[in-house]
């Protein structure tokens, strides 16, 4: 999940350029989880609240290990019960400032389909961001 959305790349650039401060992430930070993927500018189709998901700033919450060689920061397992039936194909990294934002998005290595009832996880280690 090496994809910035295009505001937090901005951040970092004007930040680091000295044009701009930073804006820090509020945390917790949210995975929240796609149906659609988006773009480095627009944000992917979230599922929608059902079973055991809830959406929006009640995506579950997700740690992350401090950036190690490679400049690379890995998960904590993120773990929904009772899924609703759907297609997972994307994950998304969202903050929990009063008006949330986006951090990074992408594509699962594979899509992953869940019945209803069913328990989804990303293993620990498993999610990493990492600048390209």
């Amino acid at each position: 999940m090496g994809a910035l959305s295009q505001a937090h790349s901005n951040n970092i650039l004007d930040a680091s350029l000295g044009t701009a401060s930073f804006v820090a992430t509020t945390a917790p930070v949210r995975c929240r989880l796609m149906t659609a993927n988006g773009s480095a500018t627009a944000a992917g189709t979230e599922l929608a609240t059902s079973g055991g998901y809830t959406s929006g700033s009640g995506a579950p919450s997700v740690t992350f290990a401090a950036a190690s060689a490679g400049s690379a920061a890995s998960n904590s397992a993120v773990t929904v019960t009772n899924m609703p039936a759907t297609t997972i194909t994307g994950v998304e990294v969202w903050d929990s400032a009063g008006t949330p934002v986006r951090k990074w998005w992408g594509a699962l290595s594979a899509s992953k389909t869940t019945n209803s009832g069913d328990t989804f996880t990303i293993a620990s280690g498993s999610l990493t961001v990492a600048f390209p």
